[in-house]
């Protein structure tokens, strides 16, 4: 743990017990438990000092070739397709990065586009979400699963398959995270799911562990409601044998875990099974909506929570939410960041993220529909920029990117929201690293500086980011390794081998109405992606499809 985290976390420590012992009493506690915390949580590891997303990965469409061959989880009868009267979702997605789609009953866009949605049964919808993890920082992904042995069985077991595959591809851990609601025989069957099925995916190199031992999550323990129903002696006897798998296991645990008052959420007499989990997760969806009341779970509930985790040797994962979209609740990003502000001056030991792709209950961080232009034509789905701030479709991606440097100690603790909502607009984005993909979906590439610019690579490497940086007047230059990209007055194909910034590595950024990004070079031209196979040129006068890159 960092020192400045471990301040952080002993002074946590220190407003937890002040309230209840003498002043001098506490500074002495204070003192001790600074030492004491760093003993009692965990190194970091694949979820300890890291962000880990809830990824749901249950959509299917009819015709993509899955066992369940309907529209799952876009719609409430999915045996239609998903329109005006068959809806299951409050956020509409932003579909652009995806080449697979399927045709909805909505009618177009008010774009003019159709009403398409993405199937996670898709390969190339899987390998774009774990692509979007690696680029934005993000170094895990709960993958959900629900009791398999019913009509969704075959499905989640192939999702399991493809998530293991893009992980590996895209260097993002991920591991089970199995939520029990309505499983009713969930004691012996979730033992034995583990065992014929999802033990054999921690020999992957992706799979994430801590303290060696492979990472597990339960999440629905303790929760006061019929649709979980087990004794606490019935709950301890699965945490128990996990561990006794050589499993590392966390608990999604009700929001009052540890008090258990009357008409709480959690069932009474719980301490025993939540003691015994490695990290705690408590639930947070619904729980808040405002940063004002961030604040007060921050005071009242999370510090003492983590207090209570540390003196215990737990490690504590607390959920930071997007927010609602469609209840307004996000506040341009503003919501999120406090939270991350919060659970990190706290000290928590992890940050989950409720959740990656839920668009179900518009809490998603994946790409989303920007303005009124990407949503069906007479919906009612509210867009990123509902409050009238523009914020870009990767926005919560980016957030959370930057959510992620705070914990990791990469960046300053601070409650001011260092994420700009747009990257580009009317202020360039001098000073981040991007990704330029052209028209083909191919991201443009320097090349190592020693041959053209081509716009041809399928995945985002050293070569395919760039640093903006401020050339003067208003323009902007591009960086990698050291090396500028180079205009060469038109007459010579684009590279990147200049070692400073002169007139022809110098370039107006232009934000087009579809929220795409061009190059305008010294010669008045701008830069093409060409066909994607050939070299990139600065030559052409107006901006079509080739002079249009979407930045990441």
């Amino acid at each position: 743990m960092k020192p400045t985290h471990r301040l952080l976390v002993a002074t946590a420590l220190f407003f937890a017990v002040s309230c209840t012992r003498k002043n001098s009493e506490a500074t002495e506690l204070l003192k001790n438990d600074a030492l004491a915390v760093s003993a009692l949580s965990s190194p970091p590891g694949d979820v300890v000092g890291k962000v880990t997303v809830g990824y749901q990965g249950w959509f299917a469409c009819t015709g993509d070739g899955s066992p369940i061959n309907a529209w799952w989880h876009w719609t409430q009868n999915w045996a239609q397709a998903p329109s005006s009267t068959n809806n299951g979702i409050k956020s509409w997605p932003d579909v652009r990065d995806y080449t697979s789609t399927f045709q909805t009953a909505w009618p177009n866009l008010n774009n003019g586009q159709p009403a398409k949605l993405f199937s996670s049964f898709s390969d190339q919808t899987i390998n774009t979400h774990f692509q979007w993890m690696q680029q934005y920082g993000i170094d895990a992904a709960a993958l959900q699963r629900f009791n398999p042995n019913g009509q969704e069985g075959p499905v989640r077991d192939a999702i399991t398959a493809k998530v293991k595959t893009a992980a590996e591809n895209y260097s993002v851990k991920f591991y089970i995270m199995y939520d029990v609601s309505g499983w009713l025989n969930m004691q012996s069957e979730i033992k034995a799911d583990w065992s014929s099925k999802m033990a054999a995916y921690t020999s992957s190199p992706a799979y994430a562990r801590q303290n060696g031992k492979p990472v597990v999550c339960i999440w629905g323990f303790g929760f006061n409601d019929e649709n979980h129903p087990w004794s606490a002696a019935v709950c301890l006897n699965v945490i128990n044998w996990f561990k006794n798998q050589g499993c590392y296991v966390i608990g999604g645990v009700p929001t009052h875990w540890r008090t258990q008052p009357a008409n709480s959420d959690s069932r009474p007499d719980f301490s025993s099974a939540y003691n015994a989990f490695n990290m705690i997760s408590p639930w947070m969806v619904g729980r808040i909506g405002t940063s004002q009341e961030s604040d007060n779970f921050f005071t009242n509930v999370n510090t003492p929570d983590q207090a209570y985790c540390n003196a215990n040797g737990i490690d504590y994962q607390p959920c930071v939410l997007p927010g609602d979209l469609q209840e307004r609740q996000r506040a341009h990003g503003n919501f999120m960041w406090r939270q991350f502000y919060n659970m990190i001056r706290v000290g928590c030991q992890g940050i989950y993220i409720s959740m990656f792709d839920e668009y179900n209950e518009g809490n998603q961080i994946a790409k989303t529909a920007e303005n009124s232009s990407m949503i069906p034509a007479g919906s009612s789905f509210l867009t990123l920029d509902e409050d009238g701030t523009a914020c870009s479709a990767d926005y919560y991606l980016r957030l959370t990117g930057d959510g992620g440097r705070m914990l990791k100690g990469l960046t300053p603790l601070t409650a001011i929201r260092p994420t700009p909502p747009v990257v580009g607009g009317p202020n360039n984005p001098v000073g981040m690293t991007i990704a330029l993909k052209g028209f083909n979906g191919r991201y443009v590439s320097s090349e190592n500086g020693t041959q053209p610019m081509i716009c041809n690579r399928t995945a985002v490497g050293g070569w395919e980011q760039f640093t903006v940086v401020d050339a003067g007047n208003g323009k902007v230059a591009l960086s990698n390794g050291g090396k500028y990209v180079c205009s060469e007055n038109g007459t010579q194909p684009v590279t990147c081998n200049r070692t400073a910034v002169g007139p022809w590595e110098q370039f107006d950024w232009i934000v087009n109405a579809d929220g795409t990004v061009s190059l305008r070079g010294n010669n008045g031209a701008y830069v093409s992606a060409e066909d994607g196979l050939s070299s990139m040129t600065c030559t052409k006068t107006t901006i079509s499809a080739g002079e249009k890159f979407m930045v990441n």
